[in-house]
């Protein structure tokens, strides 16, 4: 998939309608990597770029275990962030199986602590993700800027991701894609990463971002999607799923068998 790919994406009318009904501003982009072509709703959005918030972690973890940060996925990762995280249940040491699933933010800073400002830039640009900048805090970039990435770079991540192309082993790759999957069953397998952040934090006048990123697998082929909307509070936060769910299945992915 080249970059200028989502100038033909299709416009699907009734992800288009669903928002209106949430009265949500969002977009959803859903890339075939058997046809190679988008479908999805506002082209526009989807190119804009905003903060990856938790969606990091997924390149976090990479950039963890290619520079030996971390060992494994499960070698636990000591806590040290504040006596009273904004989930109480943050507050343990835990690996990055663990640590991604629960979104333990004090994990993951602690991780890019270890990896380090110039480390972590040169992945950053060898990824060619986002906007690649780190600025001068390794431990809150993606939380507050000024790193910034769009929904059509985060499937253009994630495709390298899922073919195992990107700049780390194969091994690596197979290890961090085994702890994003989130659902399964006898038609499909879903692999994703949510997030939720805004410059200023919760103290920031402005709306914040929320994302829901991944792909799903089924027999016929891998779709690699991308969610994005405004969000107010965390009380809009299950509506970063939900709403993928419901593109997925308006797109004829997410059904049972």
């Amino acid at each position: 998939m080249q970059t200028n790919l989502i100038y033909a994406m299709e416009e699907n009318a009734q992800i288009k309608t669903l928002f209106e009904a949430a009265d949500v501003n969002a977009t959803f982009i859903l890339y075939d990597l058997q046809k190679d072509t988008i479908v999805g709703y506002d082209k526009v959005r989807s190119e804009k770029r905003y903060l990856p918030a938790s969606t990091f972690k997924i390149a976090n973890s990479l950039i963890g275990l290619a520079t030996g940060a971390v060992k494994t996925e499960d070698e636990p990762i000591p806590y040290n962030g504040p006596s009273n995280p904004f989930i109480a249940a943050w507050k343990e040491d835990m690996g990055l199986k663990k640590a991604i699933a629960m979104s333990n933010v004090p994990i993951y800073q602690e991780l890019a602590r270890r990896i380090g400002l110039t480390r972590m830039q040169k992945y950053l640009k060898d990824l060619h993700y986002g906007n690649e900048s780190v600025g001068e805090h390794v431990d809150r970039f993606w939380l507050d800027g000024p790193l910034q990435i769009s929904a059509v770079e985060q499937v253009l991540f994630l495709k390298g991701l899922v073919q195992e192309t990107l700049p780390f082993s194969k091994n690596i790759q197979k290890d961090v894609k085994s702890i994003l999957l989130i659902e399964k069953t006898n038609a499909y397998r879903l692999y994703g990463k949510t997030g939720y952040g805004k410059t200023g934090w919760q103290n920031a006048p402005e709306k914040g971002i929320g994302w829901f990123v991944g792909w799903i697998e089924k027999s016929e082929g891998t779709y690699i999607f991308a969610f994005n909307m405004d969000m107010t509070d965390m009380s809009d936060a299950p509506k970063r799923i939900n709403l993928s769910k419901t593109c997925l299945t308006i797109l004829g992915l997410l059904n049972s068998e």
